[in-house]
């Protein structure tokens, strides 16, 4: 499949798009109508609308912590940005970029014998691009492995 693929122009960001846009805005909504309820029932004192407001900026935040998740690939390598994990990576680290059919996300074979999921490809919502992205990346990482052993060999 990546004979099919070719390699995009670096750098390149990898992220669920419609699903943070989905996540931002019920974190959005979530947290208005939270502060609204919080503001509009009189029989809450200060500390209860402060509690409530600050539900509602919890929630929002958790929301936006998993709307952050991405790839960003470079002529240097890739940076892999998780819920709560950021790592950076080079090129000579990863040995394959999956994508199984059930697999909820990418995941990286890496040379330490681990894998790394990368959350930023995920097929939810838009199947077709989390494959297509997922193709692009491989081609990237198999570019660089070419790259890689051709100076080596050189």
């Amino acid at each position: 499949m990546s004979d099919q693929t070719p390699a995009p122009s670096l750098p390149v960001t990898f992220r669920p798009g419609l699903t943070r846009a989905i996540l931002l805005t019920a974190g959005v909504v979530i947290f208005l109508v939270i502060s609204g309820i919080a503001l509009l029932l009189e029989q809450f004192g200060p500390g209860d609308r402060l509690t409530f407001v600050l539900t509602g900026a919890l929630i929002f935040w958790v929301l936006a912590q998993l709307a952050r998740v991405k790839v960003v690939a470079d002529e240097t390598g890739v940076t892999v940005v998780n819920i709560v994990t950021r790592r950076r990576l080079d090129w000579a680290e990863i040995l394959r970029v999956n994508l199984r059919p059930g697999d909820p996300w990418v995941f990286l074979d890496l040379s330490d014998g681990t894998s790394l999921p990368a959350l930023g490809i995920q097929p939810g919502i838009a199947k077709q691009r989390a494959i297509a992205d997922a193709q692009a990346l491989r081609a990237l990482a198999e570019a660089r492995s070419a790259d890689r052993i051709a100076q080596d060999q050189g």
